[in-house]
C-alpha cells in the first residue's frame, strides 16, 4: 500500500510504501526551530520506500553544518516541510503533517524529551474546542 503526501501549494508530491519503520515525536531544539512548534511529528522509512512523484526540482534542502544527522527540506514555493534523507544515513524522515493519507500507524515515542519546550503541555490536558 502507498501513502501519499504533498506540500501546501500542491506542486510537490511524493509517496511512501509500507511498512513504516517508526513514528516519533521529536522534542529536540532543532525540531522546535524548524517546525515553529513544540515538537516535530516524524515517520521514518528506508530510501527504497520513498519516491518523489512531482515537483522534485522545487525541493530545497538546508543542512546544519554542525549537525551529524539533521537536515530540513521544504518547498521553494510555499515553504512547506517535506521529507528529507538523514545526513550520512539510510533513512528518510517524513514530516507527518505533509501526508495526505492516514499512515495507519501512530507515534510510539517522544524523543529528546529532556529538551522539550518549557511551555509545552500535553494535549490531552487542554480544553477541546469545536471548529469555528
Amino acid at each position: 500500500m502507498h501513502i501519499n503526501g504533498s506540500c501546501l501549494c500542491g506542486q510537490i508530491s511524493f509517496q511512501i510504501s509500507e511498512p513504516i519503520k517508526s513514528f516519533k515525536y521529536c522534542h529536540c531544539s532543532r525540531c522546535q526551530k524548524v517546525t515553529g512548534s513544540a515538537h516535530a511529528s516524524n515517520l521514518f522509512v528506508p530510501p527504497e520506500q520513498f519516491e518523489w512523484l512531482t515537483g522534485q526540482h522545487l525541493v530545497k534542502r538546508f543542512e546544519l553544518t554542525q549537525a551529524r544527522f539533521f537536515a530540513h527540506c521544504f518547498c521553494s514555493v510555499c515553504g512547506s516541510s517535506l521529507p528529507w534523507q538523514v545526513q550520512g544515513g539510510p533513512t528518510i524522515v517524513i514530516p507527518a503533517g505533509s501526508l495526505d493519507d492516514d499512515p495507519k500507524v501512530r507515534p510510539k515515542h517522544s524523543i529528546f524529551w529532556e529538551e522539550r519546550a518549557p511551555w509545552y503541555k500535553e494535549t490531552c490536558d487542554l480544553e477541546k474546542l469545536p471548529p469555528r
